[in-house]
């Protein structure tokens, strides 16, 4: 900043307990009753509550109403209390709350949580999620916002997270998330194998050389008209990965559908269509390397 008592530009020190912005060379204030926007803090030595004793409040939440903020008053004996019934976000805040567990237990990204919050907040805006499953209708905001970024996650995967909806009733709940937001108007990434690959081999522990064949082989299976489901395509490409491998790459039939959700069945069924284009499929180096061994 600028100081007019030195003439020049000077570096500065925040007095944050009086809000003043004070010039390091001569002292003099430069700003007065600054506002600090970080989070406040506290540490009280005698406080023997089990609360936290040093955080003062969330990061606002610009989803919110007035950032997410609310009024909390303090009993002398710690206990704290909140206004009751004047909270009109409670709602909003609750099922932010389902969509951040949801995505810690996938480990998606914040990007894929902000998205299914806003998709949320855009229902809740439009008055759509009235009468509703909330639950399925914020998995199926989960699974949409999945898809947008680009980091799809199946419909088993994400029942596996959610809070008791069925996969019937959030498949309901997308269509309708769908429709109620015009999203059919936009477009609407597709999913395909090549989005699951990565993800599965490295849960069934492949090493790299596995992985790389069994990317290149679903992208080239692209090409030919496999009607069956990009995750059926991805199981059954990991199944004939694993079956012309060596025995630290492979795994049965059983491991292969509960990590990729596939049941067994399906993936025999659609082995067999892959079938006949196995040996335009699988890398010609993979072979060899496989011979050589």
């Amino acid at each position: 900043m600028y100081c007019h008592e030195c003439g020049f530009q000077t570096d500065v020190v925040f007095d944050h307990s009086t809000g003043d912005a004070v010039c390091k060379n001569c002292g003099l204030v430069l700003e007065s009753h600054y506002i600090d926007e970080t989070n406040e803090w506290r540490t009280f030595a005698d406080d023997n509550t089990r609360d936290d004793p040093n955080r003062v409040g969330a990061a606002a939440n610009p989803l919110l109403s007035g950032g997410g903020l609310s009024t909390v008053m303090a009993k002398p004996n710690g206990e704290v209390l909140r206004a009751p019934n004047r909270d009109p976000d409670r709602g909003l805040i609750m099922a932010f709350k389902t969509i951040e567990t949801m995505c810690d237990r996938l480990g998606l990204v914040s990007t894929i949580k902000n998205r299914a919050n806003e998709m949320y907040k855009t229902l809740e805006d439009h008055r759509c999620s009235k009468g509703r499953n909330q639950d399925a209708l914020l998995a199926a905001c989960l699974y949409i916002a999945c898809k947008h970024e680009e980091k799809p996650r199946t419909l088993k995967e994400i029942f596996s997270v959610a809070n008791g909806a069925s996969k019937k009733e959030i498949g309901r709940a997308k269509e309708y998330i769908i429709k109620q937001l015009g999203l059919m108007e936009k477009p609407f990434p597709v999913a395909n194998a090549g989005n699951y690959m990565r993800r599965f081999c490295s849960s069934l522990g492949l090493n790299n050389q596995a992985i790389k064949a069994a990317q290149q082989a679903v992208h080239k299976s692209q090409e030919f008209d496999i009607r069956r489901s990009p995750v059926s395509i991805a199981a059954a490409v990991i199944y004939i990965i694993t079956q012309l491998s060596d025995d630290s790459n492979k795994r049965p039939l059983k491991d292969i559908a509960d990590v990729t959700g596939v049941a067994p069945a399906t993936i025999k069924n659609s082995y067999k269509d892959l079938s006949p284009h196995v040996s335009e499929i699988i890398p010609n180096w993979y072979h060899l390397n496989l011979s050589n061994t």
